[in-house]
This record gives structure tokens, sequence and C-alpha cells, in this order.
């Protein structure tokens, strides 16, 4: 199944002069992404967002979603999970670009949690380098992979509260650790009082890396 959800055009009613993808978390869905661009929207009015719904739904819970079932939280299956929802991302990237009309240095992915996880995993791993990465409350997956697994290096920013009691605080240390020891330029932002969201502030951060990524 090919994956596919909520859009939204340009402010300007323009052409897209770049796109931001937006990458869901476990047991949510695109719906719940869009709304998170719609907030970023007006700072970036010629640009195009969609959010992807996973094909994986969760069963006997109604619009939730999966990259991958979460079952024992083990490193070992974030891994698995992570790679084997990879291709189907990664052909979706490549489809919305040709699409638009659009190179891969006018592309953004934003994840959530399972969503950060996948958006490292796939964008660090395309061949043509993206416009950047902005990882929320998530977690680089099989960090001791990357190194002769990254095939380029867009830049990151990682957004993580201090009082997520989902995916820890200190995974945005390691991870952010992990991506500069293979070159990847990497800016963090710890939101104080939040827990496994998005706060004002880190909106407001993730906003701004948009701004600049895709001048």
């Amino acid at each position: 199944m090919s994956l596919d959800g909520p859009r939204l055009a340009p402010l300007s009613g323009s052409a897209p002069s770049a796109l931001v993808i937006l990458v869901h978390g476990y047991g949510s869905n695109g719906d719940d992404l869009i709304s998170l661009a719609r907030m970023i929207q007006p700072a970036l009015p010629d640009v195009a967002f969609v959010a992807p719904n996973a094909t994986s739904r969760i069963p006997r819970m109604a619009a939730a979603h999966q990259w991958w079932p979460i079952e024992t939280f083990s490193m070992a299956e974030r891994a698995a999970g992570a790679a084997s929802a990879a291709p189907g991302l990664d052909a979706f990237i490549t489809e919305e670009l040709e699409a638009a009309g659009l190179p891969s240095e006018r592309l953004l992915l934003v994840g959530f949690s399972q969503g950060t996880m996948m958006a490292l995993h796939v964008g660090l791993r395309r061949r043509e380098r993206l416009a950047g990465i902005v990882g929320i409350s998530g977690m680089l997956v099989a960090p001791e992979r990357l190194e002769a697994d990254i095939r380029s290096r867009p830049p990151v920013l990682l957004v993580h509260g201090m009082e997520d009691d989902v995916v820890p605080f200190r995974s945005m240390e390691l991870a952010s650790t992990a991506l500069s020891a293979v070159g990847v330029a990497v800016e963090t932002h710890a939101s104080r009082n939040v827990g496994h969201s998005v706060g004002q502030d880190g909106l407001a951060a993730a906003t701004a890396f948009a701004r600049k990524v895709l001048s």
C-alpha cells in the first residue's frame, strides 16, 4: 500500500517553492500532524505540507496508525521496525518531490516520536541531501549502524521536552552526539516543563529552523 494523508497547499496560492513532510508518531495519524503544520504555515507561505498516514493500523484503536508495532520496547525491535517501514516512506518522499517538481534540497522532514525515528532513519540514508530534518520527542534508531549507512548529511534540529516520560529526554543528547560523530550539523532545543509533546518554544525553534533551511 502506498502512503497518503492530509495536505495543505501554499497560503500564497502559488506553486510550492518547497515541501514539508510531517511524520506522525505511534498511535497517531496525519490529521494530528497537519494541525502542527497549520501553526508553522504562516511563516512559510510558499511551502506545501503533507502528513502521510502509516499504512499499518493499531488493532482496536480508531484512526491509530503505527510505522511498526511496539511490543518489547527493545533496541532490536526499533531497528527492525524502522528498517521495515523505511522503503515506504522513502518512496513517498521521491513521489512527492517528483509530483511537485522540486529537488531534494527543497524538502524538510519533520517527525514526532516514532516519526522522528523514521525521519532520521530515512532522511540520512537518501543519496540526495534534503534541506533538513526536525526531530521532536524522538530518538536515533541503531546509532551504531549510522556511520556505515549514512549517504547524505542534511542539517538536523532535535527538540525535546525535559519532562518527557515516554521517550527519555536524554535521547536528544545521545542522538546529537551520534549525529555529530558522523559529520551531521545538529542543533538542539530543550523545552522546560514539557512532556511528550511540543511546546510553543519548541514550535518556534522548529519554525525558525524551517525558514533558515528553506530560505
